[in-house]
């Protein structure tokens, strides 16, 4: 993990709107961005200086081959010739329920995970994940034994396993095969071959009290790395955040359900002269179904979020946290709430909580809609579609135009002219044309759909 300074916040916003599409490699292996917390680096404290130089080294002794591990079991060697691919994971000081989904989402930053199985042994949950590649386990181990998933709790402790593979028979909250797609969720808890329960001293069925249950997500600290905490994100490592094909990917997974977390989104650093209740459930609602907008009575650059499901929740998030709005920098994170309450009878309100439950804008409440393959990140070219025969490109460049956008360019589709793209002068000007113009009456019964384009013109 690194932070990194940008020249100024503009920069910043740049390079992971960038980077948001298209997962950037540094020799092969992935790297996530998203923001830090902190406003500024120091960059004075030498002994975090040699440790992050320290830490390069290792990684690239492993990425070559030629690092002689320690601490592993001396019955397993301790070179990387023949090493196995399985982890054993114990988590200690367990204050918090970890599944199978935050393992998954953690330890897949370092390689492709085929494999997990988790269970409860000497009332300590473990875990049993195999990686494609030993290299990967390697990487793995070095970075995360000793790391704590959440603030001072949640430790994994991570040897390797005398497993070389393991055996998935049931695609469920305590076991998964990331190969096998066509698993049954099988009625309980899975059972174990018997080597496989000789291997780890468990009985012939594998239980714990914590799979699937809801997870949290206080600040995520690393005191051993860099005594820095960095944002609440459900169930991941710091910057190690869990990016939008993955969310949609793994959606597929028999017997997944999801990330764990919350639902619900505190926005904050909100222009509170331009905001309204609407114009987030029309933005927020680009990444999922919006249940209910409350801006703060007391404090209105300040508004919670209720999406559908923690997915949605992370999805809007991830896209939209960082982007400029109405000439400030939108912040989202998660919420402490579960819910958004709806004010008393009688209780004074302003209009600021509303509910958009039922509301027939949802964009995801179709099973199978193609809106689900057309989520992007916020970008200056918009795709237009619902377009009536009658309305002309001038007419839809003079829309934008009023609305106080500059149109750098415009095209209907070849194929079909009931769509186009139109580029404007900033992505802030994009969202804010979106906000004011989605559901647009253009006559004829036709209202006008506007969303986020990966092309341009």
């Amino acid at each position: 993990m690194a932070f990194l300074e940008m020249a100024s916040e503009e920069a910043a916003v740049t390079m992971v709107n960038y980077y948001t599409p298209i997962t950037p490699h540094l020799r092969s292996q992935p790297v996530y961005i998203q923001y830090s917390n902190h406003r500024e680096l120091k960059t004075d404290n030498l002994p975090n200086q040699a440790r992050a130089q320290a830490a390069l080294q290792a990684v690239s002794a492993v990425q070559s081959g030629s690092l002689a591990l320690s601490g592993g079991p001396s019955n397993e060697g301790t070179v990387l010739p023949g090493q196995s691919p399985v982890l054993r994971i114990i988590i200690e000081n367990l204050f918090y329920p970890v599944t199978l989904e935050v393992l998954h989402q953690i330890f897949s930053k370092f390689g492709t995970v085929l494999k997990i199985i988790t269970f409860t042994k000497n009332n300590q949950f473990q875990a049993l994940l195999q990686y494609a590649d030993p290299v990967n386990a390697h990487y793995a181990k070095m970075a995360l034994d000793g790391q704590n998933i959440y603030n001072a709790c949640c430790t994994l402790r991570i040897d390797f396993s005398k497993l070389t593979s393991l055996n998935v028979k049931y695609n469920n909250d305590k076991s998964r095969d990331f190969t096998r797609l066509d698993l049954p969720t099988g009625d309980g808890q899975p059972s174990l071959e018997p080597p496989m329960a000789a291997a780890f001293g468990a009985p012939g069925i594998i239980s714990s009290p914590y799979a699937g249950a809801a997870g949290f997500a206080p600040a995520i600290g690393f005191p051993q790395a860099t005594g820095l905490s960095v944002p609440a994100v459900p169930g991941a490592l710091g910057p190690l955040t869990i990016t939008s094909s993955a969310v949609t990917g793994r959606m597929a997974i028999p017997g997944a359900s999801g990330i764990p977390g919350n639902s619900v989104l505190l926005v904050t650093n909100l222009n509170p002269d331009l905001i309204t209740p609407h114009g987030l459930f029309i933005l927020f609602g680009v990444y999922g179904d919006v249940h209910r907008v409350k801006i703060m009575f007391n404090k209105k650059e300040n508004a919670l979020v209720q999406m559908a499901d923690a997915n949605q929740a992370q999805l809007a998030m991830n896209h939209l946290s960082g982007q400029r709005l109405y000439g400030k920098v939108l912040r989202a994170t998660l919420s402490k709430h579960q819910a958004v309450q709806l004010p008393r009878e009688g209780q004074e309100d302003q209009g600021l909580t509303k509910d958009f439950s039922n509301s027939p804008l949802h964009r995801f409440k179709k099973p199978g809609s193609k809106n689900f393959q057309n989520i992007f990140p916020p970008s200056a070219t918009l795709h237009l579609s619902n377009i009536p025969p009658s309305v002309t490109v001038d007419d839809l460049k003079n829309l934008f135009t009023e609305a106080g956008c500059s149109v750098k360019a415009f095209k209907f589709f070849q194929k079909d002219r009931k769509m186009a793209l139109i580029q404007l002068g900033s992505v802030e000007e994009a969202i804010q044309a979106l906000i004011e113009l989605h559901n647009h009456d253009l006559g004829e019964n036709h209202h006008l759909r506007v969303s986020f384009s990966k092309s341009t013109i």
